[in-house]
């Protein structure tokens, strides 16, 4: 693994890190300032624009939903961006999600520009990654 693909993962680990604690601020950090911003949350239409997906976030952020882990993540780099494929579950459950996560770099940061997460047809098998 390159030394940007483990600064990629740790800007993923940043937004399921925001995710997990409920902190919009940082939250709100992770996500890309100067890129256009999109966002697809499972069994939601597209978001479209900062101002849209923060709004989710921070009403996803103030509901009861249950922490939310990701599992086989594999960071994919092309220049300036960079997507993640990883799996998404309950802690300490079976992932039921299959997401996606783009980022580019911004002011010298991987900043996230994108988020889509949809159920998974079934559930992957402990040793599976996004890659295989």
């Amino acid at each position: 693994m390159t030394a940007e693909e483990v600064r990629v993962l740790a800007a993923n680990d940043a937004f399921y890190e925001a995710f997990a604690t409920r902190d919009f601020g940082r939250m709100d950090d992770v996500w890309a300032a100067e890129h256009d911003v999109t966002c697809i949350h499972p069994g939601w239409s597209m978001l479209v624009g900062r101002d849209a997906v923060m709004s989710s976030w921070r009403a996803i952020l103030r509901s009861d939903n249950p922490r939310i882990e990701p599992t086989a993540a594999r960071a994919y780099l092309h220049g300036d961006a960079a997507y993640v494929l990883c799996f998404e579950g309950a802690r300490g459950e079976n992932p039921v999600l299959c997401a996606t996560n783009v980022f580019v770099r911004e002011q010298g940061a991987w900043k996230m520009v994108h988020h889509q997460a949809g159920h998974l047809a079934q559930t992957p098998a402990p040793t599976t990654t996004p890659a295989n």
